[in-house]
């Protein structure tokens, strides 16, 4: 099944905290110095907000499935529609290691599809002070946590 995903830049993690706590009336089900992640399931979604973000409010967006079965129809379905894909491949990003493909809608919103196998110790594979990982930029094909990336997260 398939979950929505939305992350978020903050100023404040701490109030961004408290207030995401308040309307879903849950605590986050991971949380770090820069990263919270809430994973609903009334609406199924999983929401996280970072202050690593290249910028405040809706740094992207995203479909996250369930199994890799899952993964390759979402990437058979941009590919029939022509839609230009970039996969990252197996990654570390947002404290998670994930298999994940992008793609921008034609407003430039930046779409990540992908599959999460397991929880991560650091943000991006290492401990380093570098900022959001793994969200080519607009056209650009790019590498996870390569210098001209914008953001990430699942």
């Amino acid at each position: 099944m398939k979950r929505f995903h939305i992350h978020i830049g903050v100023n404040n993690l701490a109030d961004s905290i408290r207030f995401y706590n308040a309307l879903f009336g849950s605590k986050p089900v991971k949380e770090k110095s820069d990263y919270a992640k809430w994973m609903l399931d009334d609406p199924r979604i999983n929401f996280a907000i970072s202050t690593r973000a290249g910028k405040h409010g809706v740094e992207h967006l995203g479909i996250q499935v369930d199994d890799a079965a899952e993964l390759e129809t979402l990437r058979k379905q941009f590919s029939e529609a022509n839609i230009s894909t970039h996969s990252d491949g197996e990654t570390t990003c947002c404290y998670a290691k994930s298999e994940k493909s992008w793609v921008n809608d034609p407003n430039g919103i930046a779409w990540e599809a992908y599959h999460t196998m397991e929880d991560a110790q650091f943000f991006s594979g290492e401990k380093t002070t570098e900022s959001v990982c793994c969200m080519p930029e607009k056209s650009t094909a790019t590498s996870c946590c390569d210098t001209k990336t914008t953001g990430c997260c699942g």
